[in-house]
């Protein structure tokens, strides 16, 4: 399956990429995208377990299954004050 993957804020900056295609077997998890995405960008590692994804706009979580074609955004956390 082909997936979309966007990155945002800390992520992008750790990634050195907006956007990149991703590529997993049918019937992967959320999980399955988030190790292939480490082994392909391992300066994210830190941020690993306090990033949020979200599958074509609504947020999941790890074992969550896989759509073909989806947009998957990793959300890093956010401060403000």
């Amino acid at each position: 399956m082909q997936l979309n993957v966007l990155f945002f804020a800390q992520a992008r900056e750790r990634a050195g990429v907006a956007n990149a295609t991703l590529s997993l077997p049918e019937g992967s998890c959320v999980r399955d995208a988030l190790d292939a995405i480490a082994r392909e960008h391992p300066a994210l590692a830190s941020l690993r377990s306090h990033l949020a994804v979200a599958q074509d706009g609504v947020l999941v979580r790890a074992a969550d299954p896989l759509r073909e074609g989806a947009e998957l955004a990793l959300l890093p956390p956010v401060s403000g004050g």
